[in-house]
């Protein structure tokens, strides 16, 4: 008897929880949810949970001339979601449709209900006006359950009748009030932890759209410090080109006036990548510029921006540069070369090739650094192209580097070109090697081309 009496229960239970589940998805229960408490809300709240307590003494099944149900059931999630006022309406509505059915349990079954609802809201406000979860759901009910049949032997008369009672539908009556508390106390759950995993996605979106605006204001105050235009050189044609791998990078190139007929050229390479790469590189530029200012030794301004930056530099980074003196009234190139990739020399005439080194390490290694100081002439279509590691180091899908015998070869092949054109074309051939791979590391160029006066 117990065992059909529960499963005609749990029957009715599966019916209020399709109904439960249309309505949570609702604006007033999700206005609750969000802790929105409006007297417009929690009247709605009433109303239906109101209305599951009173189906749920319809759809109960009468065992020994008492009626088996889940009425409670409403006013506890009444109570639980919405606080004391929903849990107190919904269980006036039902506790009052059932004294007015009679019966000799009618008034301990009635209180019960009332009290299942000023319970469940109790909880709610102990619980700061959070919904308890699953495990304290199930638990609150099948005190208040348990608490009701307590009432009934308490209050009902005669005694004997309100044990028998007790006996057949207590356990019955439990059991389906704490199944059908189970299921919507997880469907309530899982709803909650939709809107908390939104609003989670939706303030991981927010920081990731203001980092990615700070990033590319810091790409522009970055990019702000390279060069706008070339500097006019006579009897020289100059062009370069800087493309960082993150919004911001750690390559740089510079054009530093010397005198009349000086121009200091510089091409450098911060170790690491992104927002720490940006800010020594900007340590770093400002060291080589205030160090290379009116200097003609490009020794000792490199070796005077080494100590700057090795003073600086706590972090462990460290840069490697190139730099160089063009004298465009003697055509000679005077040069130290930090540890960075040696530029490569193209003879116009001869086709010969030669690499710029010298004896250098990379600048904020250590203190007192020797740079050795080297000079060549630069003839009328003689080319140096200076470049970064990213150019020689760019790898395709199979992880094959683009290399310095491609970088030689695209120049030999198109040595014809301007400065500018030469720097587009070995970029393209870069990017046309990688086929669209992620660009591992800022790529970062400098042609200067020996102009023909006949």
């Amino acid at each position: 008897m117990s065992g059909a009496l529960l499963l005609a229960l749990i029957d009715k239970i599966c019916v209020i929880v399709v109904a439960a589940y249309l309505i949570t998805r609702t604006s007033r229960f999700s206005e609750v949810l969000d802790g929105k408490l409006t007297a417009k809300n929690q009247a709605a709240l009433v109303l239906i949970f109101g209305a599951f307590s009173v189906f749920g003494t319809v759809s109960g099944v009468e065992i020994a001339g008492v009626i088996a149900n889940v009425r409670d059931l409403g006013p506890m999630i009444g109570g639980l979601v919405g606080g004391p006022l929903v849990g107190l309406g919904a269980g006036l509505i039902g506790g009052g449709y059932r004294y007015i059915l009679g019966g000799f349990t009618g008034l301990p079954c009635s209180i019960a209900t009332v009290l299942a609802g000023a319970f469940g809201g109790a909880v709610y406000l102990l619980n700061r006006q959070r919904f308890v979860g699953i495990r304290g759901a199930v638990i609150f009910s099948v005190f208040v359950e348990s608490f009701h049949m307590l009432l009934v032997l308490l209050i009902s008369d005669p005694y004997s009748e309100a044990l028998m009672v007790v006996r057949e539908t207590g356990i019955p009556m439990i059991a389906s009030n704490a199944i059908g508390m189970l299921i919507f106390a997880f469907m309530i759950s899982n709803l909650i932890k939709e809107r908390e995993t939104k609003e989670e996605r939706d303030e991981y979106l927010a920081e990731l759209e203001r980092k990615k605006t700070e990033l590319n204001i810091a790409r522009e105050i970055q990019e702000s410090f390279l060069p706008e235009t070339v500097p006019p050189l006579k009897g020289f044609d100059l062009a370069a080109k800087s493309l960082p791998a993150k919004e911001v990078g750690g390559d740089f190139y510079d054009f530093i006036p010397i005198s009349k007929d000086e121009m200091g050229l510089v091409i450098a390479d911060v170790s690491g990548k992104s927002v720490p790469a940006a800010l020594f590189m900007v340590l770093s530029r400002a060291m080589v510029k205030a160090s290379a200012a009116k200097n003609p030794s490009v020794s000792e301004v490199a070796k005077r921006a080494n100590d700057l930056i090795a003073a600086d530099a706590k972090s462990g980074m460290f840069v490697t540069l190139f730099y160089a003196i063009l004298d465009q009234k003697a055509r000679t190139l005077r040069y130290v070369n930090a540890g960075h990739n040696p530029p490569l020399v193209l003879n116009g005439e001869t086709g010969n090739l030669t690499l710029l080194k010298t004896r250098g390490i990379a600048m904020g290694v250590m203190d007192d650094a020797e740079m050795e100081e080297r000079e060549i002439g630069i003839g009328e279509g003689d080319l140096v192209v200076f470049y970064t590691d990213g150019v020689t180091e760019a790898s395709d899908d199979g992880f094959y580097q683009f290399g310095v015998e491609r970088l030689v070869e695209t120049v030999k092949k198109n040595s014809h070109l301007s400065a500018a054109g030469l720097v587009e074309k070995i970029t393209g051939e870069v990017l046309a090697f990688s086929k669209g791979a992620p660009q591992f590391d800022d790529i970062t160029l400098m042609v200067l081309k020996g102009e023909r006066t006949r």
